[in-house]
């Protein structure tokens, strides 16, 4: 009990933003970079270039459907709050260019300079015409060979129930929805999915902020250091992803609903709640290292995805010529800027034992991770389930970037060959967008660290 009452203390004297909590440092664990060399390089470089690309039409329209049915658990209800409310764009609002039909603009002169050749190299040689039963087997077969390659559910696009959103109209910002159904997402996430046996209590359930025991967090540690480095990088991504969203509720906070006016902002109480060690046994910092871990995964698979984004025949088509081409040159001076970072993650130690062995392994993560992309469906909050599911598509795709970089580097302009590397646009737009959340976390960590220490 007096321990309780001295917490209290030191938060109402505002010694408690002394500890600097939120202050992480040093080396990262899996890696050789640190925290330090990724905040420069963040907010001085990358971050300010990628939010303006991010307003561009071709990155700020995202096609989704809210409409799935969770297909884990019945789902009581959907969020009545108003701010969980997310407003679909009207036909006319989204550029021609990204609303027609064909399907890959961006690629479509490489389809058809490739079908070209095929036509040629096929003049003169033995009858390969098939039948229509033939045509649609292969196509079942390529389809069943690019989902194989995912690492999440994108499934939205073509869907009759997908409507087009302007991510800048509906922002991620703390709705209200949290509780039982909230929990529920997370504790499926974590307890399901990431590996961990249900013998093994987690330090901290999340959206639950009471204290447990010191052998708990002694045991699940012991368990985590245990695992293979694929397993921990598993659910540090996992944590990482938490952590942002967390900062971005936090820094987009409702302060102020009355009847004149709705302001938004920073609630330091708020990120305090989530973050500090005091009030989080231990855990907000390892949360926070974890985002950092995300961000330089998902800054990899950026660098790596270049010989890609290179490629003349791709095209961020929107029907506005002199507009796309400025901004694929943005992409591109991004996409360098990432592959310039000095110390990228070396995702080269992961999956290198035993063929077969990692072979099952890789398999085994990509598809905890198509769950939990699956779990998005299950989020009551509209908005919530919007950018979770931007989000794990983001990472899901730089995770199939990461893992396809033969298929990457073999991509060449010159070649006659069709690529077995692809993107479509789904991708694209939430593997940029996803990054960008996690650019802006950390970017609002340097916010939060300059508020807490005026308080002092």
């Amino acid at each position: 009990m007096k321990l309780v009452v001295f917490l209290l203390l030191l938060q109402v004297s505002g010694f408690v933003d002394s500890r600097c909590f939120c202050q992480v440092t040093g080396e990262l664990d899996d890696c050789t970079c640190d925290v330090e060399t990724i905040d420069g390089f963040n907010n001085e470089q990358l971050f300010p270039k990628l939010q303006t690309l991010l307003e561009s039409d071709y990155f700020r329209f995202y096609k989704v459907n809210l409409n799935k049915p969770c297909p884990f658990w019945t789902a009581s209800s959907h969020c009545g709050l108003r701010d969980c409310a997310v407003t679909p764009c009207s036909p006319n609002e989204v550029p021609e260019g990204i609303v027609s039909p064909s399907h890959n603009k961006y690629s479509a002169e490489a389809n058809e300079k490739m079908a070209e050749c095929e036509k040629a190299q096929h003049l003169g040689a033995v009858d390969v015409s098939l039948s229509d039963e033939t045509k649609e087997a292969l196509q079942d077969w390529s389809k069943y060979d690019e989902e194989a390659e995912r690492f999440c559910v994108v499934d939205d696009e073509g869907s009759p129930d997908s409507q087009y959103v302007d991510l800048l109209l509906n922002p991620e910002r703390f709705t209200g929805y949290k509780g039982l159904e909230a929990w529920q997402i997370w504790n499926s996430i974590y307890e399901e999915n990431c590996f961990k046996p249900y013998t093994i209590n987690r330090p901290l359930n999340p959206d639950s902020f009471h204290s447990s025991s010191v052998g708990d967090a002694r045991n699940f540690y012991s368990w985590l250091e245990g695992q293979c480095v694929e397993k921990r990088a598993f659910y540090r991504l996992i944590s990482g992803l938490h952590a942002s969203i967390n900062i971005h509720l936090s820094a987009r906070y409702l302060l102020d609903d009355s009847w004149f006016q709705r302001k938004w902002g920073h609630n330091v109480s708020e990120f305090r709640q989530r973050f500090d060690s005091e009030l989080t046994a231990g855990e907000g910092p390892k949360r926070l290292r974890n985002l950092y871990f995300l961000y330089l995964i998902e800054l990899r698979a950026l660098a790596k995805a270049l010989p890609f984004f290179q490629q003349q025949t791709f095209h961020l088509y929107t029907g506005r010529p002199e507009e796309d081409k400025k901004h694929k040159e943005q992409l591109l001076q991004i996409v360098q800027l990432a592959r310039s970072f000095p110390l990228h993650f070396n995702e080269t130690s992961l999956f290198s034992g035993d063929n077969k062995e990692a072979a099952k392994l890789k398999e085994d993560i990509r598809l905890a991770f198509l769950n939990i992309s699956r779990i998005m469906d299950c989020v009551g909050c509209f908005k919530c389930r919007l950018w979770g599911k931007l989000q794990t598509q983001g990472l899901g795709t730089a995770l199939k970037i990461l893992f396809s970089e033969q298929q990457i580097e073999a991509l060449s302009v010159s070649s006659n060959q069709r690529p077995s590397f692809k993107l479509n646009r789904q991708e694209i737009v939430s593997l940029l967008n996803a990054f960008g959340r996690i650019t802006t976390s950390i970017r609002e960590l340097k916010n939060f660290r300059s508020m807490l220490a005026e308080e002092r």
